[in-house]
């Protein structure tokens, strides 16, 4: 970790970076950039052992004096994944004599649009049951994503799946994306990519749990807040930049058919294990594969390709299936 100058910053801002420092860099700046009202910001950049030169590139840039007070860096010698990549910093904060008052995740391929901190900022501060409060998402070219959404379900892993529209049509509360449009007001969960969090919050449930690598730590998280009686709000008119999947390369629509990394799976099946047991989980899981046959027949049919990810049937039977049904699978 460099050493920096420690100062009392009220919203600290964590950026974990893989492979990707150009774009770091230009989050980093996207927050240098602002004004944040009356808020002080400091920005913790976590490098999580990058292939390349990526470390050597974000200390030559923000290892200097001028961003001393500014830009805290880690430079890791271990990939801790996004979770426990965040948890560091998180532990790092709650040892200073007064740490921050929000915590703010920003992904590296992320940038703020406007004001994005003083608004989220100012919804958790008007409403005081609200201890989490996700931005408004678009793609560089400017198109709305989804930045909302509710809590995963066996329901919601069949209608995904089966792709069909008069059955999402039939059971619109299955899908776990809520419309790009949907206006400001409680949600189950928010986008990880740029949510601002009152860090007694993540403190009260213990921060993220380490058990996952990369993907659904976030839902679990802000799962593990509402179960603690907090609320998790939308805020659109914050809004950020994202160049979705940069990093990871899993992204929505169109590389639906690429195939899914291991952690990938297994983070899907330690979410479902814990908050809905095994038996919940293999419900789940049964409810996905049933649903992609289903798609297969229908894609065969219309001439189309699948909506599965490649390898799918592999891939679920190997990281999901098959622990689940063992007796020693893992959580």
């Amino acid at each position: 970790m460099t050493d920096t100058v420690q100062i009392s910053a009220d919203i600290s801002v964590i950026i974990v970076n893989y492979g990707t420092a150009d774009l770091a860099i230009k989050a980093v700046e996207s927050v240098l950039d602002r004004t944040h009202g009356p808020h002080t910001v400091d920005i913790h950049l976590v490098d999580n052992a990058s292939p390349g030169d990526d470390a050597a590139r974000l200390q030559a840039v923000f290892g200097t004096p001028g961003y001393a007070d500014r830009v805290t860096l880690y430079l890791e010698r271990e990939n801790h994944g996004f979770g426990r990549g965040n948890n560091l910093v998180l532990r790092a904060l709650a040892r200073r004599s007064t740490p921050p008052d929000f915590v703010f995740l920003l992904n590296p391929d992320a940038q703020l649009e406007n004001e994005t901190l003083e608004i989220l900022a100012q919804t958790l501060q008007d409403n005081p049951e609200v201890a989490v409060a996700g931005a408004g998402i678009a793609l560089p070219s400017g198109q709305r994503v989804t930045a909302a959404f509710r809590f995963p379900s066996a329901a919601a892993e069949f209608v995904r799946a089966l792709n069909f529209g008069p059955v999402n049509r039939l059971m619109p509360r299955a899908s776990v994306a809520l419309p790009e449009d949907h206006p400001m007001g409680p949600v189950d969960w928010v986008a990880g990519a740029a949510v601002l969090f009152r860090r007694d919050a993540i403190e009260e449930v213990g921060g993220f749990d380490p058990a996952f690598f990369l993907y659904f730590e976030e839902v679990d998280l802000m799962r593990m807040i509402r179960n603690a009686g907090h609320e998790i709000w939308y805020v659109p008119t914050a809004r950020v930049i994202h160049a979705e999947g940069a990093a990871t390369q899993v992204r929505s629509g169109a590389s639906q058919r690429r195939a899914r990394p291991a952690y990938w799976y297994d983070s899907w099946r330690h979410y479902y294990i814990k908050n809905h047991g095994r038996a919940g989980a293999l419900v789940a899981g049964m409810a996905w594969m049933v649903g992609a046959v289903l798609n297969h027949v229908l894609a065969r049919l219309r001439r189309q390709d699948p909506h599965a990810p490649l390898h799918f049937f592999r891939d679920m039977t190997q990281h999901v299936l098959r622990p689940l049904l063992g007796r020693t699978g893992a959580g």
